[in-house]
């Protein structure tokens, strides 16, 4: 588990989430903070997190978001702020108490008990009557796929079925909230993507709330209705998967969900959700804006895959807006190459280009070529300075080809 434990330096105003639909939240967190002495794990939270609704907590190691899934849980308590679930404030009620179920990455099995015993622990303990319990039981390992396996022990079972036992030993107990902490970590490449659609559709088809830990990027993306993404113990952004990709609020939301290009500028002019940035690189560009004034500080952000490359020829071909800098490295990644061009003042731009074929592949520029980056202009939008921290760009730009490669599995 992640502590999410940071120094009380100054931060950002955690950002409204996103309404939510179907009445009231199941889960609700006001003004949430957790402190582990002199350090912050958590910081004035506030989330709604919807009836059904699978609900993802995203972010590196140590940016809070375990801890604010055990605050839920009950194996934390909130230093301040309230936690309700359904409603109801459980602060001070243990986790036994609550109407959660937890599923952790350990899969925590009980090794002497096969599969049936062990799906129906919670039930026996609530001295559910035998036949209900062997009806639930039978009905949550269909569920998840492990009727013929009823009579096995873990030790007999893969990662991925035992996985799927402490899955349904969750779900049998019919809990209002689940809460998963990075549940899938632990398996290899191909099973976890296998997994991720299993678990999306288990949790459409029992229609719980889901409450997902992850610092994967590609997992958010793929099976959450929101995500919230999270930084130094707050939320930098709510939202669903699409708009925190291609819309995001903050630099280092840009950076972590995937890789953006980053241009630092100024704004010149603004109106009507659109404004004109004077880039340091020395050239004017178009971007969408919301709120943005003239004169303020931003970032325009642009998409790898977004951009296209071209020779450089001193004026645009294709009508669109773009940059000129000289080609500083090719990767090959498999299904794309990817291209760090260097813009003037040692500004680096990605691009990722799909490898439709050898031919097309062999007239990429190479090292030291000078090329020609453009865009739509719907493509590139923009963040204001005041609303991102100087390390978060840094790390950003410093680590853009690193990411970029390791994205595609180099």
């Amino acid at each position: 588990m992640d502590s999410g434990a940071v120094s009380e330096a100054e931060r950002p105003e955690t950002p409204a989430a996103a309404p939510v639909t179907g009445g009231d939240p199941t889960v609700r967190l006001e003004r949430v903070s957790k402190h582990f002495g002199d350090l912050v794990a958590v910081r004035d939270l506030d989330l709604d997190i919807g009836r059904g609704e699978f609900f993802t907590l995203l972010g590196p190691s140590g940016c809070g978001k375990t801890t604010t899934l055990r605050m839920v849980a009950g194996f934390e308590q909130p230093t301040a702020g309230r936690v309700l679930i359904e409603g109801e404030d459980v602060a001070g009620l243990p986790s036994y108490r609550r109407p959660t179920d937890p599923v952790f990455q350990s899969y925590a099995l009980f090794a002497h008990l096969g599969v049936r015993e062990g799906v129906a622990f919670g039930l026996r303990r609530k001295k559910v009557p035998k036949s209900e319990t062997k009806e639930r039981v039978q009905a949550e390992l269909e569920r998840v796929g492990l009727a013929a396996e009823i009579n096995r022990r873990p030790n007999q079972l893969s990662g991925g079925m035992q996985q799927r036992v402490a899955l349904a030993r969750a779900l049998v107990n019919l809990p209002k909230v689940l809460l998963l902490d990075e549940p899938l970590g632990a398996l290899d490449l191909k099973l976890r993507k296998g997994l991720q659609v299993e678990l999306k559709r288990i949790q459409r088809d029992v229609g719980i709330t889901f409450v997902y830990v992850t610092h994967d990027q590609e997992e958010a993306l793929t099976m959450s209705d929101r995500i919230a993404v999270m930084s130094n113990g707050v939320v930098e952004q709510v939202d669903t998967p699409e708009n925190v990709y291609e819309r995001p609020t903050t630099t280092f939301v840009a950076g972590f969900i995937g890789v953006s290009n980053l241009m630092p500028g100024t704004v010149t002019s603004a109106g009507g959700g659109r404004a004109r940035i004077q880039l340091d690189t020395g050239i004017e560009v178009e971007a969408s804006v919301d709120g943005i004034q003239s004169g303020e500080r931003c970032h325009a952000v642009v998409r790898p895959e977004k951009l296209r490359i071209s020779q450089a020829s001193g004026e645009s071909s294709d009508g669109l807006p773009g940059v000129e800098g000289v080609v500083q490295s090719s990767i090959y990644l498999g299904t794309a190459t990817q291209i760090v061009v260097n813009l003037p003042g040692d500004v680096p731009m990605t691009v990722l280009v799909p490898n439709a074929s050898e031919a097309e592949r062999a007239r990429l520029p190479g090292g030291g070529a000078p090329v020609r980056l453009s865009w739509e202009p719907e493509h590139m939008h923009v963040v204001r300075e005041s609303e991102i921290r100087r390390a978060d760009v840094e790390e950003t730009v410093a680590n853009t080809t690193a990411t970029t490669h390791a994205s595609f599995g180099g």
